[in-house]
């Protein structure tokens, strides 16, 4: 065992001398109390720790033992409806010993009580390599966990635990060499799990959300930020794609946030409804909550720790969607450890590695084929990031070091959150790289002119932009009726299309077909009035229809309804627009 002393304490930081033989990334155990710790800096006997607890009461002199191994989490069923703190402990457990976390806690992350139906797909003499799967267990309602063969492992099998119920400390199966399969499996966070290969991500990350789905979509396995400043819904826009994409699993990671905004997450996300199953939304969710008010240090960890829960349901062939809020909270830890450390501050104080930490973030998204001996398991992990720059500005590091390794950018404007329009994208500022990859898949399951009518849609956005600059130099009045009827149908593309509200029961999802065929009847609006104010038609005889009307209220109709009765209204809009006499 390697043990030494506390030489000097710096915040989260601790020295520690006498650690000869202790190795980058180990976890230590500071004073004592026990306080757990990792190693980020060597210099001959010396240690330099970032403590991932409370410093207070620690002195020069308290003695610090290493582990011998890096940050680990604990992977295996029960993992799902748990809430863990940033270092995996789970806070339901911790909090029966008071309303704080006390300094030095150690909680099992998974039940060890708690025992799970088994039952084995593997057989005696059958080859496993790492990810092969050795038997399957019902966790929650709605997930088939599967257990497997750790990565770095292969052999044969010598025996099989039979069908009937376990706990998690309990072998599963039995190589000839004589390595223990157990239910659970330890991985260290900083680490990428391994999979055979990526694969192109050419389907889509659909959300329901009408902005990202039909003019911003990200692939599944891509990833994407959400920048935005202080109520523009940062945190509203992740917990509806938490509940409403179209995936299996959700990893919640809300890193550095206020507890009031935690706590609502912690408090409604096990009343919430699965809208795919009917069970609780819970069931299928992690959360991994590390407050503004807990230790810095613990926060830059709970990043990795989420990244970790992720693929490992990945490498079972789930679909997971990975929600950090907000990676800023962590670019923020990450500048305070740097400061304590004396390291050269790169732009606005961050540390010069931040754009690499960044990147090896993101690069833990995709779809893969996992490890194992079965060619049709495919998995993807999304990873959608908030971005809280200072004051709304994009240029900040953090936003832009960002930008440059993610392929969608949902910028959240200030002034549409202030005129109540949400989701608060901006549909000028917000870019996607992923649609030609996705634009396929679109046209071959909704429509063959999905890309056309979402194209005509943004160049009429577009154009709209153009002339309000026009508009707030002569007024509305100066502009001809052919630039009037693009305002008007602009106005119903953000007002009926666009503008979406998360807590309507119908209208906070919109699927994909739905989507279309509303954004179908608005362009066949706009196409018919051009047609019509090009015979001399007024556009007062052409806005007095009551079309507008039925427009307005299509987000509201129930689905099913809504994609039976919009194709036989967009044809009654040219019929209606054409019929109208010139006077």
């Amino acid at each position: 065992m390697i043990a030494g002393t506390i030489h000097k304490i710096t915040g989260p930081v601790a020295v520690a001398q006498g650690m000869t033989g202790a190795k980058m990334y180990d976890i230590v155990r500071v004073g004592k109390e026990g306080l757990m710790g990792e190693v980020i800096r060597l210099e001959g006997d010396r240690a330099t720790i970032q403590v991932y607890e409370d410093t207070s009461g620690l002195k020069v002199g308290d003695p610090v033992e290493s582990t011998a191994g890096p940050l680990l989490v604990e992977l295996g069923p029960g993992l799902l409806s748990s809430i863990y703190d940033g270092v995996q402990r789970p806070l339901p457990i911790v909090a029966e010993a008071g309303d704080f976390i006390e300094r030095g806690t150690v909680a099992s992350a998974l039940d060890r009580e708690k025992l799970w139906d088994f039952t084995p797909v593997a057989t005696v003499g059958q080859q496993v390599v790492g990810g092969d799967v050795i038997g399957t267990i019902p966790e929650g309602q709605t997930i088939l966990h599967k257990v497997m063969v750790p990565p770095n492992v292969k052999g044969t099998i010598a025996s099989v635990a039979d069908a009937g119920q376990y706990n998690v400390d309990a072998t599963m199966a039995t190589l000839e060499d004589g390595t223990e399969i157990k239910m659970s499996q330890w991985w260290p966070v900083r680490q990428g799990r391994p999979y055979t290969r990526k694969l192109d991500p050419t389907h889509p990350f659909t959300t329901g959300m009408r902005i990202l789905d039909t003019f911003f979509p990200i692939a599944l396995g891509g990833n994407a930020i959400i920048p935005g400043g202080f109520g523009t819904g940062k945190t509203v826009t992740q917990q509806s794609l938490a509940k409403w994409a179209d995936v299996d699993i959700i990893v919640y990671v809300g890193c550095g946030e206020r507890g009031n905004e935690m706590t609502e997450v912690l408090v409604e996300f096990p009343e919430l409804e699965d809208p795919r199953t009917g069970a609780p939304l819970m069931d299928r969710t992690v959360l991994v909550a590390n407050t503004s008010n807990m230790p810095v240090a613990a926060r830059e960890a709970s990043i990795y720790v989420g990244a970790t829960l992720a693929e490992f349901y990945r490498d079972m062939g789930y679909s997971v969607a990975m929600m950090a809020d907000s990676t800023s909270r962590w670019g923020e830890a990450l500048r305070e450890v740097s400061g304590r450390l004396e390291e050269m501050p790169g732009e606005e104080g961050y540390p010069a590695y931040l754009s690499t930490r960044l990147a090896a973030f993101y690069e833990r998204s995709g779809r893969v084929r996992p490890l194992g001996s079965d060619d049709e398991r495919v998995g993807s992990v999304t990873m959608v990031g908030a971005v809280s720059p200072a004051g709304g500005d994009m240029s900040e590091p953090m936003t832009q070091n960002s930008l440059r390794v993610t392929g969608a950018f949902w910028a959240l404007d200030t002034s549409l959150a202030q005129r109540r329009h949400f989701p608060a994208i901006s549909w000028t500022k917000s870019y996607t790289l992923f649609l030609g990859q996705v634009g396929s898949w679109f046209e071959e399951n909704v429509a063959g002119d999905w890309q056309a009518a979402r194209d005509q849609a943004m160049s009429i956005l577009q154009k709209e932009t153009e002339l309000q600059e026009i508009v707030q130099l002569v007024g509305p009045d100066a502009l001809p009726e052919s630039e009037k009827i693009i305002l008007e149908v602009a106005r119903m593309l953000r007002e009926d299309f666009l503008q979406q509200f998360a807590f309507d029961a119908i209208d906070a999802y919109c699927p994909p077909k739905k989507q279309y065929l509303m954004l179908k009847a608005i362009l066949a609006f706009h196409d018919a009035a051009v047609a019509a104010l090009n015979r001399g038609v007024s556009l007062r005889q052409v806005l007095e229809l009551p079309l507008k009307e039925t427009i307005a209220t299509m987000k509201t109709t129930e689905h099913d309804e809504a994609i039976e009765m919009l194709p036989g209204f967009t044809a009654k809009i040219a019929e209606d627009i054409a019929g109208i006499e010139v006077y």
